[in-house]
């Protein structure tokens, strides 16, 4: 979403809608792999005209919105309530927040927290650590200054993180997964959904948090203004930023390989 097909206004750009409408028109399908909850992401599920499976909680779930169906979950581990708490406690400074399938929690709200609240525009659930409901947390959100990520990926490195791994998601945003869990991971899930067996996966993404899914697809691709670690590992680099129509850029080139 966020630097892909999202543009620096955090919009769709009417050429990216236009180009997934035709794409859609020729045979094909769209979906969208995405760090956001099932609540927060509804906004854009009519204005994309979504009917297939989305990616969701950064590889954590896949979500069905056309049978209101969550098809596929991987949860953290229980000791995920204890190591936030053990990363809270050493940086104090950082907002938190803790995602399951009904709801968000956040356990810790600063300013950096609350922006993200507000980009999701979504209405959380504030109490303690202690509070969050037992199981089912699919991701922990940590929300930072940008100086302050580079301290939480130094001092999660000296922890024992097992069961989990780390991602930074954006400049402000670090997050802990499902030890093994991302885009990626939830990209050969999606090629086991019935229906879904044969299909050839096209990948887009900018940052850290989609790598994987970049390197899983049959054909990964990022916009020109992706990260240069991504652009390393995409096989195909667009001409095109977030905000010139990226999403178009790509289905022209499927388009074009497809010989239509």
């Amino acid at each position: 979403m966020d630097g892909t097909l999202l543009n620096s206004k955090k919009q769709i750009t009417d050429t990216d809608i236009a180009a997934i409408k035709r794409f859609r028109e020729l045979g094909g399908q769209f979906s969208v792999a995405t760090g956001r909850t099932i609540q927060s992401f509804e906004q854009y599920v009519r204005l994309l005209e979504l009917s297939s499976p989305v990616i969701m909680y950064n590889g954590s779930a896949i979500h069905d919105y056309s049978t209101g169906t969550t098809l596929y979950t991987h949860p953290l581990p229980e000791r995920a309530r204890q190591l936030t708490g053990d990363i809270i406690k050493a940086m104090p400074e950082a907002g938190g927040e803790v995602l399951r399938t009904e709801g968000t929690y956040v356990f810790r709200n600063t300013d950096y927290q609350q922006f993200h609240t507000d980009v999701c525009g979504i209405t959380p659930e504030y109490c303690e650590l202690a509070d969050v409901p037992d199981g089912g947390w699919l991701k922990v959100l940590f929300s930072m200054a940008p100086e302050d990520v580079m301290h939480m990926e130094l001092l999660v490195k000296g922890m024992d993180c097992t069961g989990t791994d780390f991602v930074k998601s954006s400049d402000i945003f670090y997050e802990m997964l499902p030890e093994g869990i991302s885009k990626g991971s939830a990209l050969e899930v999606y090629r086991t959904l019935p229906g879904y067996e044969d299909f050839t996966f096209v990948s887009a993404g900018d940052f850290d948090n989609d790598l994987e899914m970049i390197k899983a697809a049959d054909l990964g691709a990022c916009p020109a203004n992706a990260e240069d670690i991504v652009k390393q590992n995409a096989d195909l680099v667009l001409t095109r930023t977030c905000d010139e129509g990226a999403i178009a850029e790509l289905i022209e080139e499927v388009i074009r390989k497809c010989g239509l």
